[in-house]
């Protein structure tokens, strides 16, 4: 069997907790491979809305193993607070999550540095969440971090206590006011909550699930162009959101990736700073925004909106080696008449090109557009053959202009709101 990478193909924000919860019945483990609290994948059904930051979206299918993985950073006192918002629907969470024991901790000092660092860049602020996020991936790659694995040494508060001097020592530059015995206390309790959990070595676990012929989805945060190496840098968050991470973030080899599911939005959406061609800021942005509820799961902060850019989900696809293609949100382009999809971006120099230039960040980008008809008509409760032509039309474009099928259709938040489109 297979690892199936899902992943967003955007700046984040696509809906792949949805899209997991919805094929997790196919699969006998979901696992997490990068990020942090700073994600947030929203699942409804039942007319009940869930946001799940750190917990992996396969947790309401009681079949379901579900990994937290090594990729993954950890924050032990939203993961407390998550596990006890689930605990009223009588899942089996205990039996069903296990944590890696290489998964880094994030400590409440990575949240007090994560702040002062954004403070300090004034204007160039990155947009960060505040999670403390990127000040825990520095302490990984810097070799000083604490991992999940940790917390079961007899010498972890020590480890603890080194860490967070490092901090203070950092903080001393900033003006940022925090009560510590009070962030210490919170800490040291959701450490104690966490070790009731099950902390494994969770690349041997998945490798031997692999060997049983059992079924793999990898489950990805944030979206592609904000990957690392490959987003809008400096405007990215601080892990490798792409396919290639599911093996660095999960411990599996290249050899057992199998299909790469992209899920895009029928528009884009941006939260926090950094370039966004396609952005509108005019009524017609605003009227998306409203339509789609774009504000953030986990900041509540309103996004920017704008149509859809295909140069930069085609640089997406490429990197990703994406197989299938998800859209999401169809049905907030329902209320437009006339629908634009950027085919190229125009340069400073004058030149056109449908690929995402080094200097995206300082480059003056003019997008080209190309104009439809917009399908003006409520989706809900629409089947694949009621599909209005128009939006069909939309679908043929852009698989045309992409070169990878669109299997999946979302025409609403609820599970039941999918297209599974036939072949």
């Amino acid at each position: 069997m297979k690892v199936d990478v899902l992943l967003g193909l955007q700046w984040g924000d696509e809906g792949k907790g949805k899209i997991v919860d919805v094929l997790a019945p196919q699969y006998d483990v979901v696992a997490r491979f990068q990020g942090g609290p700073n994600a947030g994948h929203t699942l409804e059904f039942d007319g009940i809305k869930h946001v799940l930051h750190q917990i992996p979206s396969g947790i309401f299918r009681p079949q379901a193993l579900n990994v937290i993985g090594n990729g993954v950073v950890l924050d032990p006192i939203v993961f407390r607070a998550e596990i006890e918002k689930l605990m009223k629907y009588n899942l089996k969470v205990q039996d069903n999550l296990f944590i890696s024991k290489k998964a880094t901790i994030i400590v409440p000092t990575h949240r007090l540095l994560d702040a002062a660092y954004e403070k300090a860049k004034g204007e160039n602020k990155i947009g960060s969440t505040l999670k403390g996020i990127g000040p825990s991936y520095q302490d990984k790659i810097g070799r000083q971090g604490l991992r999940v694995g940790d917390v079961l040494s007899s010498n972890f508060f020590e480890k603890f206590e080194r860490l967070s001097a490092i901090h203070f020592e950092i903080l001393k530059r900033y003006d940022i006011e925090y009560n510590w015995p009070e962030l210490e206390a919170q800490f040291l309790e959701a450490i104690s909550f966490l070790k009731q959990f099950k902390l494994v070595d969770s690349e041997y676990l998945l490798n031997n699930e692999l060997k049983q012929g059992h079924r793999i989805l990898a489950e990805g945060a944030q979206g592609s162009l904000l990957d690392i190496d490959f987003g809008s840098y400096p405007f990215v968050t601080s892990s490798s959101t792409v396919s290639a991470g599911a093996c660095t973030g999960l411990g599996v080899a290249p050899r057992h990736i199998g299909e790469v599911y992209g899920i895009f939005k029928a528009y884009s959406t941006r939260v926090g700073s950094g370039p966004f061609p396609t952005e509108l800021l005019n009524e017609e942005g605003e009227r998306m925004r409203k339509e789609g509820n774009e504000f953030g799961s986990t900041t509540g902060r309103p996004r920017r909106c704008g149509w859809i850019d295909l140069p930069a989900l085609k640089y997406s696809i490429m990197i990703n080696g994406v197989t299938q293609l998800l859209m999401m949100k169809a049905d907030v382009l329902s209320i437009f008449p006339v629908i634009k999809i950027c085919t190229h971006y125009e340069l400073r120099d004058g030149s056109r090109t449908d690929t995402v230039p080094y200097e995206y960040v300082n480059e003056t980008i003019t997008p080209v557009y190309k104009e439809v008809k917009g399908w003006n008509c409520s989706l809900k409760g629409l089947g694949e053959k009621e599909l209005p032509k128009e939006l069909n039309g939309y679908i043929a474009l852009l698989e045309r202009e992409l070169g990878i099928p669109i299997s999946l259709i979302s025409t609403g938040p609820d599970r039941k709101e999918t297209i599974l489109r036939s072949k």
